[in-house]
């Protein structure tokens, strides 16, 4: 029997199908990574979100183990090279909230564009303003997107009806299609009116939008992070807003997010970043919603099945 242990909640159709198919579901949702490594090496898959991160430590624990799913679109929190050393095969589910974080990040720039919490918190409190809540046009403006996946990809389709242009940097070559243009880093900065990162977190995209970066840039720009908040580094991002380099931001995460994206801490910089009327803050919600929770699963579901057919 196939003893596949849940460390974070997901839909119930994850469950429901694994255990159709013979396998036994074990659930752990409070212990700490010390407590899941004395019991880890009966079970055979882990499946995961970000709550505890998987390392050469705990792996080497997992002496049975043969796959790890994480529900979800990153796998930072994966010792994925050693994983693979070890035999271990690695799963994730990119494309089941692809689509959600496209309509997240479409919606962040065009609030931000047109005021709307702004106007909405004025009118909340008894201000009617119309001029100094004088919007900006999304047409004919150059976007562009570093790291073109499935959610950078996603983000294209949705502006092909705004009358924009769409470039896209990768570091895979050949890349881009008939919704966006690829370009080098130097054409991003050269041209762009609007930034959107929706790359992965590693040693390439750490602290990927710095001053170095932003300096880089030919012309103020507006800012929008729905990948990974430590691939933007926060002092340089508020000193970029004051110089009046970045136009605005939009994010959906934070630098000091906690690893498992549950709960922030608190510090000086996102004091500036709440208080700011050229930033919208949201709290690692562009791929949550309810449809993708049910999709992230479905595809999971799927991986694990086709992995025990070959």
């Amino acid at each position: 029997m196939i003893k596949v242990l849940h460390l974070d909640e997901n839909h119930e159709i994850l469950e429901n199908g694994l255990a159709k198919i013979g396998f036994k579901n074990f659930f752990d949702f409070n212990s700490n990574k010390k407590e899941i490594a004395k019991k880890i090496e009966k079970f055979h898959g882990l499946v995961i979100r970000s709550r505890i991160p998987i390392d050469e430590d705990l792996i080497d624990h997992a002496k049975n183990l043969k796959f790890i799913a994480r529900v979800g679109s990153g796998t930072e929190n994966i010792d994925i090279e050693y994983a693979k050393k070890r035999g271990i095969t690695i799963l994730s589910a990119g494309e089941g909230n692809a689509n959600a974080v496209g309509e997240h990040t479409l919606s962040l720039i065009l609030s931000l564009f047109n005021n709307i919490i702004k106007a909405n918190n004025e009118i909340n409190n008894n201000v009617w303003q119309r001029e100094g809540n004088r919007g900006i046009e999304l047409e004919n403006k150059t976007v562009g997107i570093i790291g073109y996946g499935k959610t950078g990809k996603n983000f294209a389709k949705k502006l092909a009806g705004f009358n924009v242009k769409v470039l896209c940097n990768d570091v895979i070559e050949n890349i881009g299609d008939d919704y966006a243009e690829q370009v080098s880093i130097d054409e991003i900065q050269s041209k762009c009116d609007i930034i959107s990162l929706h790359t992965d977190l590693n040693k390439l995209s750490k602290h990927l939008v710095n001053t170095q970066f932003i300096d880089n840039c030919k012309k103020p720009f507006y800012l929008i992070n729905t990948s990974r908040g430590q691939c933007v580094k926060t002092s340089d991002l508020i000193l970029g807003i004051k110089t009046g380099k970045i136009l605005g931001a939009c994010l959906d995460v934070i630098e000091n997010e906690s690893s498992s994206f549950e709960n922030f801490n608190q510090d000086s910089y996102l004091d500036f970043l709440k208080k700011s009327e050229k930033v919208i803050l949201t709290p690692h919600v562009a791929g949550w919603t309810f449809e993708s929770k049910l999709k992230l699963s479905q595809i999971i579901l799927k991986k694990i099945k086709d992995l025990y057919s070959k």
